[in-house]
């Protein structure tokens, strides 16, 4: 039986390569011996111990998971991805191959799975593209071309058109850069009285300036005009035709605004992909944020809630990864 140690792991693994923030809930196992871990999941392999299985890969974090890969094909000449995607089915398969992934190629498998098929997942695009940092979305770019040997933005263009594609282009190709808060507040001020509106001026300011500087902008207006910015993009741009591009502003200011409450409010449906997609991307970013805020917005906690809508082996992969009551 493998033993819970609370020493710290003093491995470089604990870093290598991960988007490592401080709200994370799964955090890198202590004591973390790889050659163990292998030997551990190779017997439950075998037997088909799937709960033996989910514990261990839910409680290492991603770099120590992409250490057991290495070990695994060392030892056996097989790759661990495929041995266990004999063992395992449904969405649990998913879960598992998901934190399998390093997070630029579980992000790219996201979108591509969004664009795939006769109707896209804007909701699933937007959630990527606006969560996600330049840097992040340049590797997820770079891992897709990779995995799928396709070019990014040229799909994203295929599968939108209009305002709303040069939107999401836009978001793909996101800056960080410095703005003026007075001189972008009165911009986008006067945009709202002016009787025709124009996209490509939030298009613009919003994917161009830091989050920080946007947040300001953004209250600057609510607090000029009275009114949210939502209630404000949903007058403005309002019709079928610009129903994508409201939808994906609208999504961008959330996200701008409250990121975490955004996250909460996605996997509110409880809808597998929806709730796999968040909590594998956001395991060992800022989880316990999204956990608080699905706390404030619903009055429940994330673990309560899984525990009615899911159960078996699925419930306890999810739980491991979203970790404990709130």
């Amino acid at each position: 039986m493998e033993k819970e140690s609370s020493s710290q792991d003093s491995s470089p693994l604990m870093t290598e390569g991960m988007w490592w923030g401080t709200l994370g809930s799964v955090r890198p196992f202590p004591n973390f011996r790889p050659e163990r871990d292998v030997t551990i999941l190779r017997t439950a392999l075998e037997k088909k111990d799937v709960s033996t299985i989910v514990r261990i890969i839910t409680s290492r974090s991603n770099a120590q998971r992409q250490s057991l890969v290495r070990v695994y094909k060392n030892v056996s000449q097989m790759e661990l991805q495929a041995s266990l995607k004999k063992v395992l089915s449904g969405d649990l398969q998913s879960l598992i191959l998901g934190l399998m992934m390093i997070p630029e190629q579980f992000e790219a498998h996201r979108l591509r799975k969004a664009m795939e098929g006769a109707g896209t997942d804007e909701e699933t695009l937007l959630e990527v593209l606006c969560t996600r940092t330049p840097q992040q979305l340049s590797d997820i770019k770079t891992t897709y071309n990779q995995e799928f040997k396709r070019d990014l933005e040229k799909d994203l263009i295929s599968e939108s058109s209009g305002d709303f594609c040069k939107l999401i282009v836009a978001l793909l190709k996101k800056e960080n850069g410095p703005g003026v808060i007075d001189q972008d507040t009165a911009t986008l001020s006067e945009e709202l009285k002016n009787k025709k509106p124009s996209a490509d001026v939030w298009i613009q300011i919003l994917t161009t300036r830091h989050p920080d500087h946007l947040r300001i902008v953004l209250e600057e207006l609510e607090l000029e005009r009275g009114q949210t910015l939502e209630d404000a993009l949903d007058g403005r741009f309002k019709g079928l035709q610009s129903g994508d591009l409201r939808k994906g502003l609208k999504t961008l200011v959330r996200c701008l605004q409250n990121q975490q409450l955004f996250l909460a409010q996605r996997i509110q449906t409880m809808k597998a992909s929806v709730v796999q997609g968040v909590i594998v991307s956001h395991s060992e970013e800022d989880l316990l944020g999204v956990r608080v805020a699905f706390l404030q917005s619903t009055g429940a906690s994330l673990y309560t809630t899984l525990q009615k809508q899911y159960k078996a082996d699925l419930l306890q992969g999810l739980l491991c990864v979203c970790r404990a009551e709130d």
